[in-house]
């Protein structure tokens, strides 16, 4: 999905990524919850939320902030019925608004560039989903919910006909597995989101728990779920990730800085995404 590279902010790569927002238009919706407003989704907004050509945020009530109203109760129990409702909302009121549609949570952060350059070798109209793809539970295995998800238009199509055709149903508790059962039986292929070596994109969990070279022993249960062979250490993660999970206020403020200000003083890089 990626090349190896380092996206350096010049004129002339904020070109390209400017150009690349309207070639790629990624709507992005953020489950949510009235509790969490001003602890984890206002500092969403305040960051990578802004890069999006539209972001939607997911609750279970409509509010002032704004959120979408999705009349379902709260609770784990209920994120999947959080991301039904989600998807068919969207579906009805967005579908020609964006080309891919990303669900993220209100403690995720994304790089939406990465995520854009990643997308636009990809056709829209192909059913396809990317993320950080786990094996257990589903045949073709499924993507994280909290390391995030994107589904092509296609993809969305077919999600939401597949509820209304009868052939998906909620029949278990947990999101992303859920979604990626209905994905499977609706045909939808994964596809694989990292870089062109072998380097994930997607991250269920912040960076401290990649970029050590000595793992944790035992093995952390998510590794266990990884469809591809776990690497520790630098060599973990690409240079053009996208996402991390589990970030709190300060983090997302952290790697929004990290991300988009902090630079070494005379080190010059630039767009190689062929990898010369």
């Amino acid at each position: 999905m990626h090349a190896r590279n380092t996206v350096w902010h010049t004129a002339e790569s904020r070109r390209a990524a400017l150009d690349l927002s309207q070639k790629v238009r990624v709507l992005c919706w953020v489950m949510t919850q009235p509790p969490h407003l001003e602890s984890r989704t206002q500092h969403v907004r305040d960051t990578w939320g802004k890069r999006c050509n539209i972001i939607l945020y997911m609750s279970s009530k409509e509010s002032d902030f704004p959120t979408v109203g999705l009349n379902v109760s709260e609770g784990r129990s209920q994120l999947y019925w959080k991301t039904i409702r989600a998807f068919q909302h969207i579906h009805k009121h967005h579908l020609d608004d964006a080309d891919w549609f990303l669900k993220a949570d209100d403690d995720t952060f994304v790089v939406l560039e990465n995520l854009r350059y990643g997308l636009s070798k990809h056709n829209t109209e192909e059913p396809l989903y990317f993320g950080r793809r786990f094996t257990p539970f589903v045949k073709q295995g499924y993507m994280s919910g909290g390391a995030g998800y994107v589904l092509s238009k296609e993809a969305l199509r077919r999600f939401v006909k597949g509820f209304a055709d009868g052939l998906c149903t909620h029949n278990t508790e947990l999101e992303d597995t859920g979604l990626g059962q209905c994905m499977e039986t609706m045909r939808v292929r994964t596809g694989d989101s990292r870089d062109v070596l072998r380097r994930q994109t997607f991250h269920p969990y912040p960076p401290y728990y990649y970029l050590p070279r000595q793992l944790p022993r035992p093995r952390p249960w998510y590794l266990l779920y990884e469809h591809y062979d776990p690497v520790e250490g630098p060599g973990c993660c690409s240079d053009l990730a996208i996402s991390f999970h589990y970030i709190d206020a300060v983090g997302m403020h952290t790697l929004e800085y990290y991300t988009y200000h902090l630079r070494p003083y005379g080190y010059k890089y630039r767009f190689n995404p062929d990898n010369k």
